[in-house]
């Protein structure tokens, strides 16, 4: 169903699909890299909009099992600085279902006590997208449960940049010392920096590359690679997902 990238001799028992999960051992950090609508509509003879409509749906599915699995964190590749290279009638499709999905799911958000964050650059996005998206992070800004990061217009090397412009601007102001920049201070400087890395990385599609997704943030985590296209993703499977998990020799470097 899946592949590993790790090598054979690494890889633990492969769980039972049917096994129960260890909620002591959960993923505290869950990212998913979203991957196939277009191929999936394109399967169905259907533009790639409405295979972004159907992704949207699996993606609230698999946002309430996180909320249910009581995970601490979930950050989805929503749309990628990359991705502005698609046709403009794609991309505004994007931008505008985007933005309807973050006003009709809110209220579900508030009520499972989600906390939506925005991680990437705000430049480019339409400005009707920018208001909701606000409202979205400003309401939900003291909820306590999952901590959903939409990474909308994100790209791993963008916010790299960015947090060294942060962190040399500092350095210049004579607010920090060029010798006080550890892997630490960059770490806890990046978007995602008050919450742990991510533990499991998803990548849907079948594609074997993180396409400059967090790639400071999951050096340690475990991949899993399914080929099932994301518009048919569903929570059994982010479940196989974390019982495979779970059943990884975690050696995080050593």
């Amino acid at each position: 169903m899946f592949s590993r990238t790790v090598k054979p001799d690494k890889v633990s028992p492969s769980p039972e699909p049917e096994a129960p999960l260890d909620f002591g051992h959960m993923p505290r950090h869950i990212a998913i890299i979203m991957d196939g609508n277009r191929r999936w509509a394109k399967q169905q003879g259907w533009m790639a909009i409405r295979g972004h409509s159907v992704g949207a749906d699996v993606t609230q599915n698999i946002i309430q099992e996180c909320v249910d699995l009581k995970i601490g964190a979930l950050t989805l590749y929503t749309f990628s600085t990359e991705n502005w290279k698609r046709s403009s009638a794609e991309v505004g499709g994007l931008m505008r279902l985007i933005t309807k999905n973050l006003r009709d799911q809110l209220p579900r958000m508030q009520r499972d006590n989600v906390q939506i964050r925005h991680i990437g650059r705000r430049d480019n996005l339409p400005d009707y997208l920018l208001r909701q998206l606000d409202e979205c992070v400003d309401s939900t800004l003291k909820n306590s449960g999952l901590v959903l990061n939409l990474a909308l217009n994100y790209g791993g090397r963008a916010e790299i940049a960015d947090t060294f412009r942060k962190l040399v601007g500092k350095v210049q102001d004579g607010l920090l010392r060029a010798e006080e920049v550890t892997e630490e201070l960059i770490g806890r400087s990046l978007y995602t920096g008050d919450l742990p890395e991510p533990d499991l990385m998803i990548r849907t599609g079948g594609e074997m590359r993180i396409s400059n997704f967090l790639p400071w943030q999951i050096a340690y985590a475990e991949l899993w690679i399914t080929p099932t296209l994301w518009p048919e993703f569903q929570p059994l499977e982010l479940r196989q997902a974390i019982r495979d998990f779970q059943f990884r020799d975690r050696r995080v470097g050593s």
